[in-house]
């Protein structure tokens, strides 16, 4: 039952504040903690970023873009952030392309469907810390199931954490099965609210069920799939140090550097085992940049592939 044009506009004159002090004072707990978790430390941090810094010793010296330049001028620190980059890389598409996938086999009507969903979905209740440690006893050289079962059909058990190679690989896996059931969850109440009669008419044309997806579902998809392109390279940027440090520390060695040491284990290393405090300051303000880069490239660029349905 439709409401009068009368009651409808008393209640919406109700709901405006009255002067502008009481929207501020709802908002100012938020903005509390906002300004004395978030933005007084990251004020704090890039202005650290200009100092040679000492926690141990207490002692700070000015030396402005410094720890800047001998970032970017390091042999170390350009080969991790290559590393980042080619982990970012192939976690992101990677894990795109299989969580669309299995979602788009999910939602299809089958029996059982309900707890194929709950097993896919069930890795993101794991926590990066127990993932981690699930991976390290699956693939541990001696003991390790995976060591197991290769040992007994083809005699050979690798090395997972001594190889470069195979180290790289295994965190790579590891961070793009523990992103598996996130993605799911998005692709899958999407394709659960695709038009019906769009793809029965595609079919009625006698389209195949590949063109279908391609010509009729994924378009319709690439809203959720912009968005799970930032979320997932934000993931592969700061989500891999749980993984990284339980599996690997960040090791083996590699040229300069240890081959799973990404740019936020590296800003870990020199901040909270080095103690190099301005150093990590910096590498923070470089991450900062970096996302700040990514959000502008995504929006900028990305957006104009997206098609939005109406």
């Amino acid at each position: 039952m439709l409401k009068p044009a009368s009651t409808t506009a008393n209640t919406e004159a109700n709901a405006v504040f009255k002067g502008t002090a009481m929207p501020w004072l709802f908002l100012l707990p938020s903005l509390l903690i906002l300004a004395v978790f978030i933005y007084l430390p990251a004020l704090q941090t890039l202005r650290l970023a200009a100092y040679k810094a000492n926690l141990i010793l207490g002692t700070e010296r000015f030396v402005g873009i410094q720890n800047v330049t001998e970032l970017l001028l390091s042999p170390a620190y350009r080969q991790v952030a290559l590393q980042t980059l080619v982990f970012m890389v192939l976690t992101v598409s990677l894990g795109l392309l299989f969580s669309l996938a299995l979602a788009w086999l999910a939602s299809r009507p089958v029996r059982g469907s309900k707890y194929y969903r709950l097993l896919l979905i069930y890795p993101y209740a794991l926590s990066p810390a127990i993932a981690g440690t699930l991976w390290l006893f699956m693939f541990n050289p001696e003991i390790g199931v995976v060591n197991q079962i290769l040992g007994s059909l083809f005699s050979i058990k690798p090395r997972w954490l001594d190889d470069p190679i195979l180290a790289f690989s295994l965190v790579v896996i590891a961070a793009i099965w523990k992103g598996l059931a996130y993605n799911i969850v998005f692709y899958l109440a999407s394709i659960q609210n695709l038009p019906g009669d769009v793809m029965q008419a595609a079919e009625i044309d006698g389209a195949s069920p590949a063109q279908v997806f391609w010509r009729v579902a994924f378009p319709l998809l690439t809203p959720i799939t912009f968005f799970l392109v930032f979320t997932n390279i934000i993931s592969a940027l700061f989500d891999s140090f749980a993984l990284t440090d339980i599996l690997t520390r960040g090791g083996p060695y590699f040229h300069n550097a240890g081959i799973t040491t990404f740019l936020v284990y590296q800003l870990y290393q020199d901040g909270f085992v080095n103690f190099k405090s301005g150093v990590a300051a910096a590498q923070a303000a470089l991450m900062l940049v970096l996302v700040a880069f990514i959000t502008f490239m995504q929006f900028k660029v990305g957006e104009k592939r997206v098609h939005y349905g109406g």
